[in-house]
This record gives C-alpha cells, sequence and structure tokens, in this order.
C-alpha cells in the first residue's frame, strides 16, 4: 500500500479531520521536551475518537508497513514519543474520557488521554485519591504516565504508576484487542501481562483504556523543613529516616544552586541560611496526632544529624508554600539559561555522593548543575542549565548528562527511575541490564510485534 492509499484508508476509517498532514502542524506532535532526543517528520498525525478508531490505524499501518509512534501530551523527558521519518504519531488525546469511578470497590476505568489533574480531581469528589502524580500532573496524560510508568513527589509512601493499575486494554500489532488483569483485589492468573506493557513506551502496544486502583482520600498534609550546611548530613538524615522506618507522603531534597534558584525566583528567603547547602522537605499525610508524631520523629533525625534549621506546620497554606520552593526549581533555572533534566536513581544511603558527583562534573562542564530529587526513594533529577545559543555550551551539557548517568550506575543506581529509556538512553538501558537482558527484550518485542511496528528505535534496537 502506498502512501497516498495509506492516508485515504485512514480518512475513511476515521474521518478527514482526524488525520492531519500538514507540516506545520505535525510538526508540532514530532518530539517531546527532552531536547537531545532525535525526531524525524511523521507521514500525519492521526487522532482517533476511539478504541475502534485505534485498531482500524493499527491495521492499516501494519498493511502499509508504516510505523506508528503512540503519543499522549508530549510531556516526557525521553524522547520516546517522538516521530521517525515516515511514521504516524498516533495521539490518543482524544480518548479522554473517565469511563467509571467505582467507589465502592475503590476502583475507576479511565482512557488514556484523560489529564493526570483532572481524574485525580475527579475521584477525590468520591472521596479516593490517585496517588501518581508526576510533576506535569496539570497536563500531562494518563496513557503517558502509564507507557513511562511515571511517578512523582509521592511515590516514597504510594509508588509509581505501575503500582496502582490493576488492567489494561491493549492494541495489539495485529489490531486486535488485548485485556490483561483484573478487578478484584488479588489476582494472580497466568502472566502479569499488565505489568509488561506499563512502562514499555509504545514499543508493544496502544494502551486505549485502565483500571485503576484508588485509595481513601488522605488528610491534609503537615510538612517540615530542615536545612543542612553539608549535603552529608542530609543524606545522613534520609537514611536514618528509612532504617528507622518512616514513610512520609513526601520527602524531598534541594541542592543549595537548585535554593539559590528558587528563592530568587520567589523574591523570598527560605529561611535556610547563606550556608546552607541542602534542603529537605517532607510531608506527612497521616492526620492529626499520627502525623505530628511522624514529623517530630523526621525533625528529631534532622537535628541530630546536625540540621541547622528544623520547622513544621500542620497550616496547609504554609506547607504550600513551602513546598512551592521545591516545585518551580526547574522554572527558577530557566532564568538562567535553557535546562536539562537528567533523571537517576540510587540507593538512598548513596544520595549524597550522587550530589558532590554531579558538583564535581558542573566544575568540569563549566556549567551550572542543579540537584533536587526525591529523597525518600533515591530518585534524583540532576538538572544541566546552559545557553540557547552555544552549540559549546550544549555539547557540554550532553557530555554532563552522560557523565551524571555514569556516576548513577556506579553508585548502584539505575539510569531512570521515573522518565523513561526513551531514544536518549538505548545504550545506557543496555550498560545497565547487559546482553541477556537485552536479548530477552528483544524476544518479547519480536513475539508481540514481528513487524517491528510500534515505536522501533525507542528503548533498544532490534539490532546490535
Amino acid at each position: 500500500m502506498s502512501n497516498d492509499a495509506l492516508l485515504q484508508r485512514l480518512r475513511d476509517d476515521l474521518g478527514p479531520a482526524a488525520v492531519l498532514t500538514d507540516a506545520d502542524v505535525t510538526d508540532a506532535y514530532a518530539r517531546d521536551m527532552m531536547p537531545l532526543a532525535p525526531s524525524g517528520k511523521p507521514l500525519a498525525v492521526v487522532l482517533p475518537a476511539d478504541t475502534a478508531g485505534v485498531q482500524a490505524t493499527v491495521r492499516a499501518c501494519a498493511e502499509a508497513r508504516v510505523p506508528i509512534v503512540p503519543r499522549g501530551a508530549g510531556s516526557g523527558l525521553s524522547g520516546a514519543a517522538n516521530a521517525i521519518d515516515g511514521c504516524v504519531v498516533l495521539s490518543l488525546v482524544k480518548l479522554n474520557e473517565i469511563v467509571e469511578v467505582d467507589a465502592g470497590n475503590r476502583l475507576a476505568v479511565v482512557q488514556p488521554g484523560v489529564v493526570n489533574l483532572d481524574f485525580r480531581s475527579a475521584v477525590e469528589k468520591h472521596g479516593l485519591f490517585y496517588p501518581p502524580d508526576p510533576s506535569s500532573y496539570d497536563w500531562c496524560t494518563i496513557g503517558g504516565n502509564l507507557s513511562t510508568n511515571a511517578g512523582g513527589l509521592c511515590c516514597v509512601k504510594y509508588g509509581v504508576t505501575t503500582d496502582s493499575v490493576l488492567g489494561l486494554e491493549v492494541v495489539l500489532a495485529d489490531g486486535s484487542l488485548l485485556k490483561t488483569g483484573r478487578r478484584t483485589v488479588k489476582g494472580v492468573a497466568g502472566y502479569d501481562l499488565t505489568k509488561l506493557f506499563i512502562g514499555s513506551e509504545g514499543t508493544l502496544g496502544v494502551i486505549t483504556q485502565a483500571t485503576v486502583s484508588l485509595r481513601p482520600l488522605p488528610q491534609a498534609p503537615a510538612t517540615f523543613v530542615a536545612g543542612f550546611n553539608t549535603t552529608e548530613a542530609a543524606g545522613e538524615a534520609v537514611a536514618r529516616a528509612v532504617r528507622e522506618g518512616l514513610v512520609p507522603s513526601l520527602l524531598e531534597i534541594m541542592d543549595a544552586a537548585s535554593i539559590k534558584a528558587s528563592e530568587t525566583y520567589l523574591n523570598t528567603d527560605l529561611g535556610a541560611g547563606s550556608d546552607c547547602q541542602a534542603l529537605l522537605l517532607g510531608q506527612s499525610d497521616a492526620g492529626g496526632e499520627a502525623a505530628r508524631r511522624e514529623l517530630a520523629l523526621l525533625e528529631q533525625i534532622c537535628t541530630d544529624c546536625g540540621a541547622d534549621l528544623v520547622y513544621a506546620t500542620d497550616d496547609l497554606e504554609e506547607g504550600k508554600m513551602l513546598l512551592q520552593a521545591r516545585r518551580v526549581v526547574l522554572t527558577a533555572l530557566e532564568t538562567y539559561g535553557v535546562w536539562l533534566t537528567d533523571d537517576v536513581s540510587v540507593p538512598r544511603t548513596r544520595i549524597a555522593e550522587l550530589i558532590r558527583g554531579c558538583e564535581r562534573i558542573s566544575e568540569k562542564a563549566g556549567l551550572k548543575i542543579a540537584v533536587v530529587g526525591h529523597a525518600g526513594d533515591g530518585n534524583m533529577h540532576p538538572t544541566i542549565v546552559y545557553a540557547p545559543d552555544s552549540e559549546d555550551e550544549f555539547a557540554r551539557a550532553q557530555q554532563a548528562f552522560d557523565e551524571i548517568l555514569d556516576v548513577g550506575l556506579s553508585l548502584g543506581g539505575t539510569v531512570t527511575g521515573e522518565h523513561g529509556v526513551g531514544k536518549i538512553k538505548r545504550e545506557w538501558l543496555a550498560r545497565e541490564i547487559g546482553p541477556v537482558g537485552i536479548r530477552v527484550h528483544r524476544q518479547i518485542k519480536q513475539a508481540l510485534d514481528p513487524e517491528n511496528l510500534f515505536n522501533p528505535g525507542s528503548m533498544f534496537s532490534m539490532t546490535d
């Protein structure tokens, strides 16, 4: 089937308005938010309105042997949704229905185009809570969260996306519809195909619906902040909190560069003092006396580890103000240039070593590198700032990006905690999981997508 014949078939099956071919339009769908990742020019962008439209698109592309790149909102930071030349970008944004909220069984059925924040707000009306909360939760979609197994600030207590998913509907490479998982609390029938597709970055199929578990709405959080004059002291406080079994709903860390950027951007003083090298921010959503006890223990640990500042509040607005310093870091860094954020997870006892490693890389590269991250689970986001009009600085930023990953692996970590592999970390995935791991990945891909139709070249190559 020629490209012209494919486009006509897609228009016949989905309607002319659902098939976009104007270059000015398709270019906007060609890449996500990661500047390092390569992207190509798609043949078309297709926006089906339902599962049947997704199936029709997959069947038509399979017959024409045209690759498909599934796409959500484009908030990703790994290039996983980036187009390749001549592909069809399959946008799921019109599959945006919350199909069901079953409060009695604490579950919901949701389509991939629903925005994360909209879904969280909808289930809150039922007194329920959907935990996954990526930093882009106000515009990223559930489908993208599923495809990358997204995380967020609450992972320390509630886990990543896969920990809240019971089952999926997935369109396979032949256009058939696979239903995985269950609606029950327990279920161990067969292979866990649900978890296989979560985090597969659109390389195995197209997710068109998810059944997710919900939790009772937590109490309004109490918040604490602690400032340290050494990174090692902050790292020791995190390690002690873990050893003593504390599981706050949030535990974040900011290094000196990110603290300064946020203070400048917000035009405020966080109260940590000019010598502050690391700031811990934590929350407990246990409510009432339980939250006070949890934060009191965290405060004591921080004090014992040498914190110069320890402050806690159960005032909701004050807590939001304190946490805002963490949430605005990336925006604050834009005042210095454009940013390139990394995503590496290390054992929680080695957070300080990673931050020190980033300081050395920053000095070597001659670029600002600010480190923030989810201290409670060890997922760090070193962010490199460079001048947008300098090819030399961009090249140094690329080198620094890879060196950070190298440090993370050397500390017993992993090259991605929540952003995914995409098209920028393929060689790093191979390095981390080894040749046997890559072989198994390829065998799974070959079994489910024998023509390499879905997102080819993302995560790993099918050839050496």
